[in-house]
This record gives structure tokens, C-alpha cells and sequence, in this order.
């Protein structure tokens, strides 16, 4: 395909093949844009093979390290980013159980504004709404204290993304200690402040959004949908005349679109996925992003038509519908 791809080489010496064939399986079933995607996984006598995008702008961890903290207007698109995964996971029934800085990937060193990546699933699971876990599994600044008490659901990846966003705000985590030990005692109290020195300048909304996505009880805690709609990223939404124009481009797109045969459309599919560049799904991922409003990861009839309606001012609700049947 000429694209360039990174390969995850894994010794089978090594592997707990059951918990790695898991990994590779919800990692096939996901499709988000700030989800890492899985092209291929194949194997030899001596190793197993995971072929995924490329992200060569290295970890959140190193550009926190870098910039010591972010102003509120740079975390707001990392932030609803983060939870538009969350919660499009969380939909599929899939927990991640291990989110931090280390485990997100930026797309790209030249993007204004990152294109934000998940990985390493390697902790992921299938979850049922009405059973909870028990298997302790997280990093000790970022897991939920109910994680540490072996009775948790879902909304410990709200935790742990609560988490994330205090650290992108001040630069250090809420619950620290010496040790692990120390932190996680810290954790299950699950008392926190927000310092004067670094949180004078942070605005009541911030802080009120952390609040929420940091409630120790994980029944009261929102859900990723819900804190999606939160009026703290209300502040950041803007349309640039590029959003306008590549917005008008993509709709023009997909009028013209027609579906016809099967294997004509799968390889329509293949196309899309595997031979576009990388600057080319750049942009068709921040059109997503911008059309999806609520955050779940899944275009909706009235985001598309809200999206019609800024690139173009108008509406013709029988073409949208139209275009939804050609393209579904």
C-alpha cells in the first residue's frame, strides 16, 4: 500500500496468548478516530505480529513533561477527545481500565491542535452492565478507588480520565505519595484540593467539570455522554472557514456517493482505510470530530444536518436522507 504502518513484534515465549487474542479482538471491533487502529495481526513460529498506525507524536506523558501544564483552551479538544472514546467504548460495552498520559498517543507532532490517540488495551475487557469487576488491574496515581476495593464498573475510566485532566491543568496528579503504597492510600480517601499557587487562574467551570469526573462514589459519577455536554466545553467550540470548506467538501462526497455492488463497496471500504494518506484522514478526522457533537464516536442524522447547515447556511432534509441510505 506504500503507507507507513507500526508493527508491534511480540515473543509468543513471552505472551498470555488468551489475554492477547482479547486485546487484538476489541481492538477490531472499535473504529473512532482517536483510537488506535488495527490493520493486521498475523504470526510465525517465533512471534505474533500487531500491524497499527503509525503516531509519531510521541506520548501525552512527554508533551505534559514538555509544557509543565495547559492553558484550558489546549486540553478542552484533548479532554472531549478523551471521553468521545470513552464513552464510544463504554457503548460497545469495552472498558479500558488503564487510562493515563502514557497510554495516549498524539497523531502528530504538526497538528495546532492534537489529534489524540488510545492504546495499549493489553487491560480491556468486555463488561456486563449488571455485573462488576473485581481483578485489580490501573496504575496507582490513575486508578479509582472502587478498583482498589475489587468491586468496580465502567466509570473507573471516568476516574482515571479525571484524573488526567487535573494533571493537564497544574502539571502534578491529585493523589500522590512516595510510594505506590502512599498513593493509593491517598486514592481510596479520595480527597483532593486545587492549590491556590497553580489553580487561582483555572476557571470555576474546570473545576467544577474535575469535581464531577472525580466523585468517589462511581454511582453518582457521570457517565462520558453526560460529561460531554458539560458547558465547559461549550467555551471552546468554534468553526474556522477551513472547517467550513473541508465540511463542504465531505458532504459533496458523500451526495456523490452510490452504492452499488458488494465488492464494489468492500473495496470502496479497503480504499478508504488503507490507501488514503495520512494527511488526508487527518483532516476527514477532525470533520468527525467537529460534525460530532455529543462526543459518542457515531454520526447522527441531526449532527449531520447541523453540519449541513453551518457549511452551507441551508437544508434539504430529503437529500440528507437520501445520502444517509447511500452511505449506511
Amino acid at each position: 500500500t506504500r503507507q507507513n504502518r507500526a508493527v508491534k513484534i511480540l515473543k509468543k515465549s513471552e505472551q498470555d496468548e488468551e489475554k492477547l487474542f482479547l486485546e487484538v479482538n476489541i481492538l477490531a471491533k472499535l473504529s473512532h478516530p482517536n483510537i488506535m487502529q488495527i490493520y493486521e495481526f498475523f504470526d510465525d513460529n517465533c512471534n505474533f505480529y500487531i500491524v497499527s498506525e503509525l503516531c509519531q507524536g510521541g506520548e501525552l506523558f512527554d508533551m505534559i513533561t514538555d509544557k509543565g501544564c495547559f492553558s484550558e483552551k489546549d486540553a478542552a479538544p484533548i479532554m472531549k477527545q478523551l471521553l468521545s472514546a470513552i464513552c464510544y467504548c463504554h457503548q460497545n460495552n469495552i472498558v479500558h481500565r488503564d487510562l493515563k498520559p502514557e497510554n495516549i498517543m498524539l497523531d502528530s507532532k504538526k497538528e495546532k491542535v492534537p489529534i489524540i490517540k488510545l492504546i495499549d488495551w493489553g487491560g480491556a475487557r468486555y463488561f456486563s452492565k449488571n455485573k462488576k469487576m473485581k481483578k485489580i488491574n490501573g496504575t496507582p496515581y490513575y486508578i479509582a478507588p472502587e478498583v482498589l476495593n475489587e468491586v468496580y464498573d465502567e466509570k473507573c475510566d471516568i476516574w482515571s480520565a479525571g484524573v488526567i485532566f487535573y494533571i493537564l491543568l497544574c502539571g502534578y496528579p491529585p493523589f500522590n505519595g512516595e510510594t505506590d503504597t502512599e498513593i493509593m492510600d491517598a486514592v481510596r480517601q479520595g480527597e483532593f484540593d486545587f492549590p491556590d499557587e497553580e489553580w487561582s487562574v483555572v476557571s470555576k467551570e474546570a473545576k467544577e467539570l474535575i469535581k464531577r469526573m472525580l466523585t468517589y462514589n462511581p454511582k453518582k459519577r457521570p457517565s462520558a455522554l453526560e460529561l460531554l455536554s458539560d458547558p465547559w466545553f461549550k467555551k471552546y467550540e468554534s468553526m474556522t472557514k477551513d472547517d467550513k470548506k473541508l465540511a463542504k467538501s465531505a458532504l459533496e462526497n458523500m451526495k456523490r456517493f452510490k452504492r452499488n455492488k458488494q465488492i464494489e463497496q468492500a473495496t470502496i471500504s479497503f480504499i478508504v482505510n488503507q490507501l488514503v494518506t495520512k494527511e488526508e484522514r487527518t483532516e476527514l478526522m477532525k470533520q468527525f470530530i467537529a460534525w460530532d457533537k455529543n462526543g459518542d464516536g457515531v454520526l447522527s442524522k441531526e449532527e449531520i444536518v447541523l453540519g449541513y447547515k453551518n457549511a452551507y447556511g441551508s437544508v434539504d432534509e430529503d437529500e440528507i436522507d437520501n445520502m444517509i441510505k447511500r452511505v449506511d
